[in-house]
């Protein structure tokens, strides 16, 4: 993870967990669609407001990525919020294409518990 030119007021309000990330739940922002959960530290969070590419961190690649470069299966962020505790993103998009690596519309295609 790199210095970020995130906007301090907004990293203020920010609770990251102990290694510097928030998690970022990606919703279609026409249906409300849950399409995937994914995580953001300062400058993922800088990079999507600035570039309005959802752009996230890798935990297991360790580096950056925006959605689709290399799928094709884009995220055009419409909106970003913040919830209540700081600690969880709410990141609505116009997705193209499916937004799981498998291939799938949604993360959350995998069958229902309950």
């Amino acid at each position: 993870m790199s210095v970020t030119n995130l906007d301090p007021a907004i990293a203020a309000r920010l609770k990251r967990t102990a290694d510097g990330l928030v998690p970022a739940v990606v919703q279609q922002h026409d249906t409300g669609e849950v399409l995937m959960l994914a995580w953001m530290d300062d400058e993922a969070l800088h990079r999507t407001l600035t570039t309005r590419d959802a752009t996230y961190w890798s935990r297991s690649r360790g580096e950056y990525w925006v959605k689709g470069a290399t799928s094709g299966h884009t995220q055009s962020v419409v909106s970003v919020a913040l919830d209540c505790d700081g600690d969880t993103l709410l990141v609505r998009v116009d997705q193209t294409g499916a937004a799981c690596h498998t291939g799938d519309r949604t993360c959350f295609d995998a069958g229902r518990l309950l």
